[in-house]
Parts: structure tokens; C-alpha cells; sequence
């Protein structure tokens, strides 16, 4: 895989370099909330400008269906990133129209602009082979070169992302190889012990990485709403805790493989309950009750590990010498939820060994409770990409740099 610091020795002096980012950020109407994608992608945009290409910056923002709509403009983020820089950057408001063409040939050496939404054109996203590739014909016609650094992308085969690298001399950002490098050190020569903490919403959405950690990890951590079908699947009462009912066999057919493999596999042994979901919009007091895992009331959901679990997880985290964190331990984003993750995200930080945030509501949860994004080994920006590269698959972003 060619890096940027090998096209930047070749020289990109006057030439057009279209860089894919991810500037997927969360937005309140027009307002970034929290905007480290795109302080993410900075070294790869300013270390081109500054060498005197033309930089195109192109990105998809939310789930806009295949045409323009105000709500997932990246307006808000060609403006952040145009502070950020610290200098004026342009704007086209079409992908591969006329604003796009206009805006690209009026760039200097050493200017950027940025694409509207990638995702207004249908193009992008499309299963259709020729319809994709006529959309990243476009898209090569406004550049000479390509720069990957959109990680959070790289497991979808879009057109920006996997059919313009072939149309274009290409090469990896420093965001993209930072993040591959760091994956590697999870799965090629992993020191030990090696801790996985999963969280999260669904158990489907984890299963296929926690297979492929059955046989790698030393432990495995399991909080947020996953945990309730894992403790299901082990014939406990859950009340009315969030249920993959489906997944059950699945789950029990990993619990039978643990005693066989050796792994650690670590369970909640308390949770914080509630008669109801708490209120997101006004963050009322939800006055939670701290009950065992395993005896949850019929009228009850859990919401959140409870104390003696945040304890245990970190002790199971303390003498770590790898960590591999994905998923939120509870409902974080209400304080009355938010101390099993706000513990996990302290015992990476108290622990010795290299650390990895594995991007997701992780990321955003670290960001959220106020902890030092720099004290954390590693914070990623793509938790789907993180766990399909854990899950053994060939992301399709990262096959199409490849030489």
C-alpha cells in the first residue's frame, strides 16, 4: 500500500488530489457537535496543501437516499475544517456538477474546497456495478491523484471509496495507515494479556467479532445491552431488558466454546434498572435501583453495569497488556447511565498496556464524559471498519489502495 509521504516525494506541486475523508459528523441542525472526524483527517489535508496540490475533499455525511437534502449538507463541515486550517476553503454545493467543476478549477496551489455530500448522487452507494462506476468516473474527472483517508468508509464498497482509487494513481492517508497499523497490532503479534471489552446495543452486531476473538483473546468483557441476551442465554431473568431472543442459540453455542478455548469470558454481575427507558431529551433524574444480574425484576430493564460489575471489569483491565475497547457499557449519554462506561473508560486509561478505542459510540462516549483523547494509545474513527477488520474480512476501502 503506497503511503502519502511517498506521493508527497514525487511531487503534487499544481496537481489536483482528491482525498476522501470522513466528515461524517454528528450534527444539531447546522451545529457540529462533536467534530473529531474531522480533526481526524487534518495532517493528510494540510501536509498536501502545504506541499501545493489543489485538494479535493469529498465525503458522505448520514444516510441521505440517493439525492440532495439540506439536513446532511457538509456546509457545517467544510466550515470547520476551514478553521481548523486556518484558512478560507471552498465550497462546491453539487458532487459532480457544475459547482463542483467551477470550484475545482478555480483552486490555487495550496487551496482546498470540499464536495457536497457524496451520498446526494445514488451513484455512490449503488449494488450496481456500471451505475457506481459511472459515478466515479466523475469524480476522477475532477483530480489527478487519490488519497484515501475516510477509515470510517473503508468497509463499504462505494464508488469514492473503492471504485476511484482504480481510476486514479492512489496512495493511503496518515489517518488510514495510523488506523491499520494500530489493527495490526490486535491481530499480529498481540501482546498479552489481551482484553476485549464489547458494548453496545445489539449481540448481532458483535457475534462474528467475538468469534474471531474466542481464539485470540485472553479476555472478553461484555456490557451494554448485549449483555442481557448473553445472561438470557446462561437461563437467567432479565425482565424487561433489551432481548435478541434469535440470537440465543448463537450465544450459547460461544458460552460452551469459552470452556473449551480457555478464554475468559466475563459477564455483569449487577446492573442498574429502571420501570422505563430514561428521558434523552430532558435528561430528567431516572432514580435507577442497583439489582443482581441475574435476579432483574419482571418489571425492570437494565440500563447500565452496576457498581460491583464496574469493579470487576477493572480488575480484569488492570494488568492488560492489550486492549480492544467497542461499545458503551450502558446508556452513557444520561448521567444516571453513564458510570459503567465512564469505568471502563478509566481502567483503559489506569492500565498499562496499549490501549484501543474502538471509534462508535466509544469514541463518542470518551469525548461526551470529558476524558483526554491523548491519553488513550489509540481512538478510532470507524467502529464498523474496526470490527470487520478484527472480523478477518477484506475491507474493500483498504483492498482498493493496495498496489
Amino acid at each position: 500500500m503506497k503511503t502519502i509521504d511517498e506521493l508527497l516525494s514525487e511531487g503534487v506541486a499544481g496537481r489536483r488530489v482528491f482525498v476522501r475523508a470522513d466528515l461524517n459528523v454528528p450534527l444539531d441542525g447546522t451545529t457540529i457537535t462533536d467534530d473529531g472526524r474531522i480533526r481526524a483527517v487534518l495532517p493528510t489535508v494540510k501536509a498536501l496543501a502545504e506541499a501545493g496540490a489543489r485538494v479535493v475533499v469529498a465525503s458522505h455525511l448520514g444516510r441521505p437516499k440517493g439525492a440532495p437534502d439540506p439536513a446532511f449538507s457538509l456546509a457545517p463541515a467544510a466550515a470547520r475544517l476551514g478553521e481548523l486550517l486556518g484558512a478560507d476553503v471552498a465550497f462546491a454545493t453539487d458532487t459532480v456538477g457544475e459547482s463542483a467543476a467551477s470550484t475545482v478549477a478555480g483552486l490555487a496551489d495550496g487551496q482546498v474546497a470540499v464536495l457536497e455530500n457524496l451520498r446526494f448522487n445514488a451513484g455512490e452507494t449503488s449494488k450496481d456495478d456500471a451505475e457506481r462506476a459511472a459515478f466515479a468516473d466523475r469524480l476522477a474527472a475532477l483530480a489527478d491523484l487519490y488519497v484515501g483517508d475516510g477509515f470510517g468508509a473503508v468497509h463499504r464498497k462505494h464508488a469514492s471509496v473503492y471504485d476511484l482509487p482504480a481510476r486514479l494513481p492512489h496512495a493511503a492517508g496518515y489517518l488510514i495507515a495510523t488506523e491499520v497499523g494500530v489493527l495490526k497490532k490486535l491481530t499480529e503479534d498481540v501482546r498479552r494479556p489481551y482484553v476485549v471489552a464489547l458494548g453496545g446495543a445489539k449481540v448481532s452486531d458483535k457475534l462474528a467479532v467475538i468469534d474471531q476473538l474466542l481464539g485470540k483473546a485472553d479476555r472478553i468483557l461484555i456490557g451494554g445491552g448485549m449483555a442481557y441476551t448473553f445472561l438470557k442465554a446462561k437461563g437467567h431473568e432479565i425482565g424487561a431488558s433489551l432481548l435478541q431472543e434469535d440470537q440465543i442459540p448463537v450465544v450459547r453455542e460461544y458460552l460452551e466454546r469459552v470452556e473449551k478455548t480457555g478464554v475468559e469470558l466475563v459477564l455483569p454481575v449487577d446492573t442498574l434498572v429502571a420501570a422505563e427507558f430514561p428521558d434523552m431529551r430532558t435528561k430528567a433524574p431516572a432514580h435507577p435501583e442497583t439489582v443482581a444480574a441475574d435476579a432483574i425484576p419482571a418489571d425492570r430493564m437494565g440500563l447500565d453495569i452496576g457498581p460491583e460489575t464496574r469493579k470487576l471489569y477493572a480488575s480484569k483491565l488492570a494488568d492488560a497488556a492489550t486492549v480492544f475497547w467497542n461499545g458503551p457499557m450502558g446508556v452513557f449519554e444520561h448521567p444516571d447511565y453513564a458510570e459503567g462506561t465512564r469505568a471502563v473508560a478509566q481502567a483503559l486509561l489506569d492500565s498499562p498496556g496499549f490501549t484501543v478505542v474502538g471509534g462508535g459510540d466509544s469514541a463518542a462516549a470518551v469525548r461526551t464524559l470529558g476524558f483526554d483523547e491523548q491519553a488513550f494509545g489509540h481512538i478510532s474513527t470507524g467502529g464498523g471498519a474496526s470490527l470487520e477488520y478484527l472480523e478477518g474480512k477484506t475491507l474493500p476501502g483498504l483492498a482498493a489502495l493496495e498496489d
